[in-house]
């Protein structure tokens, strides 16, 4: 199978949650332990940088938060990160350093790395994007099968069994998703690729392809 597991997918040294990951072999692993895992750690932050926001929510002094959004814990917004206009956070999120939630963006169980952008109109639900990377206007992860049967990790040759219904994507580092693109529950996008507009992606994209419809992938070039 392509390369999915965390180590392939993620640089650590770009979340505050890179001690979860620690503990876990794929990325999919962790999604049950967010919620806990946000409550522990805060506690934990430094209360010069972070300010706590009503129960079980925590606020870098640094980032920037709209008045009009609407924020729910547990939650981390890490320094420097900003949530716009109308965005809107069910709960077990982490947005990292320098991240950006954006208008009537919703987020529940994610960990985004820093810099990530979430920044027009995105569902982003039981996912983990990593370091920089970054969704269209419209793109959204779907995060539960239209038959609510527990979701597979579906490779070109290998299948793996989450045991969950609700598996949202992984994205790798750098990885760039085309506006008003779905992806499915259980897709996997290895670092550096991009996925063309108005996708719709399910399974495992290799790192450094792009995707350009069901079946049509290619390798970058230099």
């Amino acid at each position: 199978m392509s390369k999915i597991t965390i180590k392939d997918l993620y640089t650590l040294e770009e979340t505050i949650a890179a001690e979860l990951f620690e503990r876990a072999n794929y990325p999919w692993e962790v999604l049950p332990e967010i919620k806990d895992f946000i409550i522990r750690m805060g506690e934990k932050l430094d209360p010069d940088k972070y300010e706590k926001r009503g129960e079980d929510i925590w606020v870098a002094k640094s980032a920037k938060v709209a008045p009009t959004a609407c924020l729910n814990g547990p939650l981390i917004v890490d320094e420097e990160a900003e949530i716009r206009h109308c965005a809107f956070v069910r709960g077990s999120a982490i947005v990292g350093k320098g991240a950006v939630v954006g208008n009537s963006t919703e987020l529940k169980n994610v960990i985004l790395f820093n810099k990530v952008q979430v920044p027009h109109y995105n569902y982003v639900g039981d996912s983990i994007l990593g370091f920089k990377a970054h969704m269209g206007a419209g793109s959204i992860t779907s995060n539960v099968k239209s038959d609510k049967t527990l979701v597979v990790i579906k490779g070109d040759t290998e299948r793996i069994e989450t045991g969950m219904k609700k598996v949202g994507a992984m994205l790798g580092d750098n990885v760039e998703v085309g506006c008003n693109s779905v992806l499915n529950p259980g897709t996997v996008i290895g670092r550096n690729s991009n996925i063309y507009p108005t996708s719709c992606v399910r399974g495992v994209v290799p790192e450094c392809s792009i995707f350009k419809k069901s079946g049509e992938i290619i390798a970058k070039s230099e």
